[in-house]
C-alpha cells in the first residue's frame, strides 16, 4: 500500500510543473452571463425558477451573410438580443439550434439548412423538456425571417398540446415598440448595423465590396412599390429568396452576386444605427414582459 501511495505522490510531482504552468484556452473568452441557460448550473436554474417560469427562445439559422457577416448571423444576433433583454427582467434564454430554415441559401458555401418538420420537432421537445422543469411561459422568437412561419406554428402546437403558453416575439413587442425607419433586406443596412453593435468583432466591413442583384423581371418591375404598398410587398415577399429547385430563379445566388439581398446603404451603415435598433426592441420587449407578469399576478 506505501508503495502505492509513493507511485501516485511521484507522479504528481513529476505533473506539477505542467499544473502550474498551464494555461486556460487561448481561444476561450466566456463570460457567464445572468440568465443565458447554456452558462448556468442546475441550482441556479431552480433559483431562477423562484422567481419566474418565462423563457425566451431565439430561433436563428447557419446561411451565408455576404462577404462581411458570419455564417451564424441571424442565432448570434439573436441570442446576444436574448442576452441583453435577460439582464433587465428574470427570464431564461433558452437557444436550441443553430440551424433553422434556409434552403435558399444553399447557393453559397457554408449554408446549413434543416427542414420546417426538423426544427419544428427539436424546438418542442425542448419545451417540454423545460415545461417538465416547472418553465411554463415562451417567448419564441423568430432571428431569421425564414423561420417566421415555424415559430407561428411552434407557438401554436405549445399552446394547442402541452400545459405551456407560447407567444410570437415580434407579435408581442409590436405595440410597445417604437417606429424606426425599416432598412430591410439579407445582409444589409439594417442587419450590419445590428450586428455592429452585437458582434463586431465578426462583422468585416472592408470586404463588403459591391453587389448587383438580378431580379426576375416581374419582380423587378413592383420592387419599387413594396415598402409604401402592402399588397405589392405581400406578393412579392411570396417569391423572393425561395429555393432554386422551386424554379422561382429567387434564391440568393440566382440573385445577388455577393450574397446580399436587398437595400444596402452604405452610408446609413453604422454602430449607432443598430445600437437604436436593439434597445429598442429590448425596451419593447422588457415592456411586454412586465405587463405580462402582471396579467399572471392578477
Amino acid at each position: 500500500m506505501k508503495k502505492v501511495y509513493l507511485s501516485i505522490l511521484t507522479a504528481c510531482l513529476i505533473c506539477q510543473p505542467f499544473l502550474i504552468t498551464a494555461q486556460i484556452s487561448p481561444l476561450s473568452d466566456k463570460q457567464k452571463v445572468k440568465n443565458y441557460l447554456p452558462h448556468m448550473t442546475s441550482n441556479e436554474i431552480d433559483s431562477l425558477l423562484q422567481k419566474s417560469d418565462l423563457v425566451i427562445i431565439p430561433v436563428g439559422a447557419l446561411e451565408q451573410h455576404a462577404r462581411h457577416l458570419p455564417i451564424g448571423t441571424d442565432f448570434l444576433n439573436g441570442v446576444e438580443l436574448c442576452k441583453l433583454i435577460a439582464q433587465e427582467s428574470d427570464i431564461l434564454v433558452a437557444p436550441v439550434l443553430m440551424a433553422g430554415q434556409s434552403p435558399y441559401h444553399m447557393g453559397f458555401a457554408g449554408t446549413i439548412t434543416l427542414s420546417a418538420e426538423t426544427v419544428i420537432k427539436v424546438h418542442m421537445e425542448a419545451v417540454q423538456s423545460l415545461i417538465e422543469h416547472d418553465f411554463k411561459r415562451f417567448i419564441i422568437m423568430s432571428s431569421h425571417g425564414g423561420n417566421d412561419a415555424i415559430v407561428d406554428f411552434i407557438v401554436d402546437q405549445v399552446n394547442q398540446t402541452t400545459s405551456g403558453i407560447a407567444v410570437n416575439y415580434d407579435k408581442a413587442i409590436e405595440p410597445f415598440l417604437e417606429p424606426i425607419q425599416s432598412y430591410g433586406g439579407h445582409a444589409g443596412t439594417g442587419e450590419t448595423s445590428k450586428s455592429l453593435y452585437l458582434i463586431p468583432n465578426l462583422v468585416k466591413m472592408n470586404r463588403i465590396g459591391t453587389t448587383t442583384n438580378t431580379l426576375p423581371k416581374h419582380l423587378k418591375d413592383i420592387q419599387g412599390s413594396v415598402a409604401s404598398d402592402p399588397t405589392t410587398r405581400l406578393v412579392f415577399l411570396a417569391e423572393i429568396l425561395k429555393d432554386e429547385s422551386t424554379g422561382k430563379k429567387t434564391s440568393s445566388s440566382e440573385i445577388s452576386s455577393s450574397g446580399v439581398v436587398g437595400p444596402f446603404e452604405l452610408e446609413k451603415t453604422n454602430v449607432k444605427f443598430g445600437e437604436d435598433i436593439v434597445l429598442r426592441n429590448v425596451e419593447a420587449a422588457i415592456q411586454f414582459i412586465d405587463k405580462w407578469n402582471n396579467l399572471v399576478k392578477k
